[in-house]
């Protein structure tokens, strides 16, 4: 048996899986913020998944962060609480058993690999797009995270090919300008859309109108498919995935779908590219299960 974990902001949710990958066991809590009682609330409910269906399993965590390979901390955590800890040690210690812990995108990239929407594909990259955007990487069915422990982190290089209205015009969290993340995010295809004049507050509202044939909407959707196809070139012309999937409230809008794969070999060195990019199997169940199968 498999138990996953999956350590986000606003709750903490544990699934477990046969080795069919078929689910066991699943239930999700309101994350404490702070860090003793977060290790109290992983530990509860492994022993909680474990109580219920009578054995023992392997333990993986995703997080919104990464283990240091030189510390061994955690860092890059938007749980700031969960920073500066051996988390991996510390539940390792409570649960009796190795605890193996990987980003979250990461989880999400190994859960489409191993039986998702890229089941088969050798290497696989997974992006997740919502209120901001990350990645990560499967190769053969594991974690990819890089000598440095950032293997990904696609999100907070440059948008690239930028034209001049688009050079330093966005500010990120991580402290540089003009952020993939800052363009291709929800929220950034909504500030995008606003700067431009509109009126829609989220990018639902936003695709309703480009659908009821807005002008203003159309063009701000067109940006940000060209946007997206640089971003994924990008990646095409280093890793040259076998497939890549896409996570998150963006991923749910058809029309990518549709429009992306005529704009990305614009990008794609020698301008041929059929690299599949596809809508992902699990949804919000991806990173918990891909927690499992670390």
């Amino acid at each position: 048996m498999r138990i996953g974990v999956d350590l986000g902001g606003t709750k903490i949710e544990v699934v477990a899986l046969n080795d069919q990958g078929e689910e066991l066991f699943r239930k999700r809590v309101a994350t404490p913020r702070e860090y003793n009682s977060t290790l109290d609330t992983i530990e509860a409910l492994v022993n909680e998944a474990e109580a219920h269906l009578g054995q023992k399993g392997s333990v993986g965590v995703g997080i919104p962060g990464v283990i240091s390979p030189f510390s061994g901390l955690v860092k890059n955590a938007n749980s700031t609480w969960i920073n500066g800890h051996p988390l991996d040690i510390d539940l390792a210690k409570r649960l009796g058993r190795e605890v193996k812990v990987a980003n979250d995108a990461n989880c999400f990239a190994v859960s489409e690999a191993i039986d998702g929407a890229a089941a088969g594909k050798n290497m696989v990259f997974g992006v997740i797009i919502g209120t901001g955007c990350g990645a990560g990487i499967a190769i053969n069915g594991k974690v990819h995270g890089g000598g440095n422990g950032i293997g990904g982190e696609w999100g907070h290089n440059p948008l690239p090919w930028m034209t001049a209205e688009e050079f330093n015009s966005t500010n990120c969290f991580c402290g540089n300008r003009d952020c993939i993340e800052t363009f291709i995010s929800g929220t950034g295809f909504v500030r995008d859309y606003q700067l431009a004049g509109g009126r829609a507050t989220n990018g639902a509202e936003i695709v309703s109108l480009m659908q009821q044939g807005d002008a203003q909407a159309t063009a701000a959707f067109d940006r940000y498919i060209d946007r997206l196809a640089r971003s994924l070139a990008h990646v095409i012309n280093v890793l040259d995935p076998d497939i890549i999937v896409l996570g998150g409230g963006v991923s749910n809008i058809d029309a990518i779908y549709v429009l992306l794969p005529d704009v990305l070999p614009r990008y794609v060195l020698g301008g041929e590219c059929r690299t599949p990019v596809v809508q992902n199997m699990y949804g919000s169940a991806s990173g918990v299960r891909g927690a499992a199968w670390l």
